[in-house]
Parts: structure tokens; sequence; C-alpha cells
């Protein structure tokens, strides 16, 4: 573990306008977990990426289970195991079964959109853009606005998991 969580007795105001969209109740490293017990060690950085991520989770135009699919697949490829385990979690709650998540690890879905997704993803991670043909897929099933939610939501899921395996962020129990 590279960056620890912030101990308990070093959590500050800073950390609590931080964590603002957690009741007050639940902010504490017990109740927010090791990721945003480790992340809260830089409070103004932690406050403006929670504001971007709280948008893709719950304003997004994308449907939640294509977000957990692209989610999934981006934990898969980084191979982050907390960001993996905490979306399996929201990938069911979204309606993926686990045929799809099992899918998931091995690039392959079963309707057209899902496949597009996924490649969507896999480009997206090698070359940081996504093909005519993919993208021509996309639009047959999502608008611009939604199209544009999927490419920021893998850039900052793949960001997150960046920063998960190089601070040594353990899964919670």
């Amino acid at each position: 573990m590279r960056v620890r969580p912030l101990p308990a007795d070093q959590w500050d105001d800073a950390v609590d306008h931080a964590l603002w969209f957690i009741p007050p109740d639940r902010r504490n490293p017990e109740s927010v977990g090791n990721l945003l017990a480790t992340l809260v060690r830089h409070p103004k950085l932690t406050r403006a990426f929670l504001r971007f991520n709280n948008h893709l989770l719950y304003s997004s135009t994308l449907p939640a289970r294509l977000r957990e699919l692209a989610v999934l697949r981006v934990a898969h490829r980084r191979g982050c195991a907390y960001e993996w385990r905490h979306h399996v979690r929201m990938g069911r709650e979204a309606g993926l079964t686990d045929d799809v998540i099992a899918g998931i690890e091995r690039g392959e879905a079963t309707d057209d959109l899902d496949r597009a997704v996924l490649s969507a993803v896999d480009e997206l991670e090698d070359k940081s853009t996504v093909s005519d043909e993919t993208w021509a897929a996309l639009c047959r099933h999502l608008d611009e606005r939604q199209r544009m939610d999927l490419v920021f939501t893998v850039g900052c899921y793949g960001a997150l998991a960046m920063a998960i395996n190089t601070f040594g962020v353990e899964p919670d129990s």
C-alpha cells in the first residue's frame, strides 16, 4: 500500500467538505470505505473528482446497465480488483446477469449494443479513440449525449483504476 487511508483523527473540515454528498453521519473512514478514505488525503482533488464522478453515476444520460457494463470492462482490462468488486455489485443492481458479467471478462456480448459498448471500451483503452465502425454501431442505439457520457465514463473509471492500482487501495472487507 503506497497511500494509506487517512486516519480518523486527521479527518477535518476539508475532508467533510470533500465528501459533501455523503450524509454527515456516514462521513468517517469506516463508513466511506478504503477508496474514499484514501482519496481524502487530497481533499480539493477528491471534491473535484467526486463532482464529475457523481454526474456519471447519478446524472448521466447513459443507462445504468450500460454504464456498469463499460465500467466492469475498464476494471477488468486495468486489473483493478477494487473497482471490479464494487461494480459487480452495482452491475447486478442495474440488471447485469452473472452470464453477462462473465462475458465482460472475455470481451463477449450477446447483443449489438453490448458488443458496441465493449468494443468502444477496448478501443478507447487501446488507442484513445473509437473506430468509425464502433461509433456507427453506438449511433444506432445511443443519442449524442449518451455517446459522450460513455466516452467520459470510460475515461473517468480508467483514471480511477490507475489511481486505485497505483496507490494500492485494498478492497473493503
